[in-house]
This record gives structure tokens, C-alpha cells and sequence, in this order.
């Protein structure tokens, strides 16, 4: 079963970060109300950026990793993300793990952006 990591931008213009199976689901999920307790006072979200993963302990370290992202590393996440699937997905953390590309010069190594000691 094939899993998403998604940033979902709530109305308040925060970032939340979760996983899911079925994108389209969480999001009519997040909106009725029903979804995270973060993003029921927050309505509507809106789903900016997903990376397709293969496995739910490969989603749940990404969404790990995510968070400990910066505020502006999410938001440049964000903005190299494009509305629907994307057919150039390439991997990026293994074989396990599939991502949007995220342009030239982006070199293997810590996660630009993430906290000083925040844990992969």
C-alpha cells in the first residue's frame, strides 16, 4: 500500500504535516472537521506538497524529518510542489521512499532547514 506525506496549509496560514493512503480522503477529512484536532479551528486546509512513500515506517520518518524542518524550508517545500500527481517523481531517500523533485543543487546530507539536534 503506497503512503503520502502531505503539508497541508490551514487558513491561519500555518503548515500541518501528516500521512495518509488516500490524499483526496484526508483532505475532504481535514475539512469536514473530522480530521487532526491542529486543523479543526483552522479550516479549510489546503494540501501543498506530497511525497509519495512505500511504506508506512517510511512515511512516518519522513514526517518526522518534515517537522523538524524550518518554517522556511517547509514553505520551499511548499512552493516546488505542483497541484496533482506528479509523473517526474524520482527517489530520493533510497529505494523506499519517492519525492517531487526538488531542483538543481540540492546535495546529499543533513536536511537543509531542520533544527540543531533535532533527530532524523
Amino acid at each position: 500500500m503506497a503512503w503520502t506525506v502531505y503539508l497541508a496549509r490551514c487558513r491561519d496560514g500555518t503548515l500541518y504535516t501528516g500521512i495518509t493512503t488516500d490524499p483526496e480522503r484526508r483532505q475532504a477529512e481535514h475539512n469536514a472537521g473530522s480530521g487532526a484536532a491542529y486543523t479543526r479551528t483552522r479550516l479549510p486546509v489546503v494540501f501543498v506538497y506530497g511525497e509519495a512513500v512505500s511504506d508506512r515506517s517510511s512515511a512516518l520518518r519522513r514526517e518526522h524529518a518534515i517537522k523538524g524542518l524550518s518554517r522556511a524550508a517547509k514553505e520551499a517545500l511548499a512552493a516546488l510542489s505542483r497541484p496533482g500527481p506528479d509523473p517526474a517523481i524520482h527517489s530520493s531517500v533510497g529505494s523506499r521512499c519517492r519525492a517531487t523533485p526538488l531542483g538543481a543543487g540540492v546535495r546529499p546530507g543533513p536536511i537543509a532547514g531542520a533544527k540543531p539536534g533535532a533527530r532524523r
